[in-house]
């Protein structure tokens, strides 16, 4: 792996600056390894909170999983109604990318002291949905000036080796959260004061270290960009494709939170010990981000995508079959869950990447990503109820059933590229 500055500064000795396709795929930019450490402060803030939220609202509050549901689907569905804004706003102008990304990361930090004085759930929901705006504001933005930074070739290992950072802050997040919880009288308070002060450090790291301007063709790129519409964007037969399969995949997509209390009831665990399930998932996405950010560069980042959520498929089937109370289904229910994230997060987002112009790059990310993230809050809430009325044994035996159909739905889909994909694709 290289180091590279954020402007892909040409080696010193190469002739005409030129450098061959593969190194220049190879190079991680700086701009990546900036916003890598920013995701990765974060993601310690933001998974601190959701470690412990499952058992705050459902334990402490009382809620049941269908309150739950509703809450869990603002926590995670509430950006689908903004990353289109974010996206477009941030192509709208040079410099626009890490603006809009400050606003968001900002609004979140906001957020995390809110918590200790939002006790009812009306006020939880509105503090929740504040955040989540925020993270849709940032997603897109932040995704173009990653794609922006890094060689076509490459770009599968870029979003990997910046996932595996933002990964690395969940891995760490949860385990702090179990920390504070074991060490301070009012745990749950604690955890939010600790998380607002980390999430602070994060827009500051921003500031200071993500250069504003991403590639020299910025001002061209911006003034196209208002002139391109929505319209278009989805006359696009690569981008129709990408959005079409990540609805039906995300409307299969059982939320994390969901996926925990079902293990953490399976093994009638501590609710001290809750907080390190995403240690399992964290960490294999840690693992397997680089590593199959590159299997995709090489082998097909779309292919890759459908994979990830057969993984996801699998462990379905852990935790439906009769054995999946048995404490040693963990460990590989965790890695798959893990697995999942590493071949479908960054992957999709290079995979859109691919089939999207530079001048709506944050626009176009910004489609399919709505698409998804309103897909996933439409699941949380038809799981919650499905749970609340047929037990979470059979609502996730026929969640996976409907990730199954929607899987080769979209193997058929994504099997033949479109003659208008762009001819940097390797996707």
């Amino acid at each position: 792996m290289y180091l590279a500055d954020s402007r892909a500064t040409p080696a010193p000795g190469t002739a005409g600056g030129g450098t061959s396709p593969v190194r220049r795929a190879a190079v991680v930019p700086g701009t990546v390894l900036a916003l890598g450490t920013v995701s990765l402060i974060t993601d310690i803030s933001s998974e601190m909170v959701t470690a412990v939220l499952p058992l705050y609202l459902v334990a402490g509050l009382g809620l049941s999983p269908l309150g739950f549901g509703l809450l869990d689907g603002v926590y995670n569905g509430v950006s689908a109604l903004v990353r289109f804004a974010g996206g477009r706003l941030s192509d709208r102008r040079e410099g626009g990318h890490k603006t809009v990304a400050v606003i968001g990361y900002g609004l979140s930090a906001l957020c995390k002291p809110l918590l200790l004085v939002a006790h009812g759930v009306p006020l939880i929901g509105a503090v929740l949905a504040a955040d989540r705006t925020g993270k849709g504001l940032r997603t897109a933005p932040r995704d173009a000036m990653i794609s922006l930074a890094s060689e076509p070739a490459g770009r599968g290992r870029a979003f990997g080796v910046h996932r595996a950072m933002d990964t690395a802050g969940a891995l760490l997040g949860p385990l702090l959260a179990f920390l504070v919880l074991r060490a301070a009288a009012e745990g749950y308070d604690a955890v939010f004061t600790v998380s607002g002060c980390v999430a602070a450090l994060g827009v500051l790291v921003l500031l200071l270290f993500v250069p504003g301007r991403t590639g020299a063709a910025a001002p061209v790129r911006q003034t196209a960009a208002e002139r391109a519409p929505l319209r278009a964007l989805l006359q696009q037969p690569e981008v129709r494709r990408l959005t079409c399969c990540a609805v039906l995949l995300g409307l299969t997509t059982v939320s994390d939170s969901f996926l925990y209390l079902t293990l953490q009831r399976r093994l009638d665990l501590s609710e001290s010990w809750f907080p390190l399930l995403p240690l399992g998932t964290a960490a294999a996405f840690l693992l397997l981000a680089v590593p199959f950010g590159a299997i995709a560069d090489r082998f097909g980042r779309r292919r890759l995508f459908v994979c990830g959520h057969l993984a996801l498929l699998t462990a379905y089937g852990l935790l439906v079959a009769p054995a999946g109370s048995s404490v040693v289904l963990v460990c590989p229910v965790l890695v798959l869950h893990g697995s999942f994230y590493a071949a479908t997060d960054g992957v999709l987002a290079a995979a859109t990447a691919d089939a999207v112009p530079e001048a709506v790059r944050g626009s176009g990310l910004a489609v399919v990503q709505t698409g998804q993230a309103a897909a996933r809050f439409v699941c949380s809430i038809g799981f919650g109820a499905a749970w609340t009325a047929w037990g979470d044994r059979t609502a996730l035996g026929a969640t996976a059933a409907g990730l199954a159909v929607s899987a080769a739905v979209s193997a058929l889909l994504l099997r033949t590229p479109s003659p208008d994909t762009l001819p940097e694709s390797a996707s």
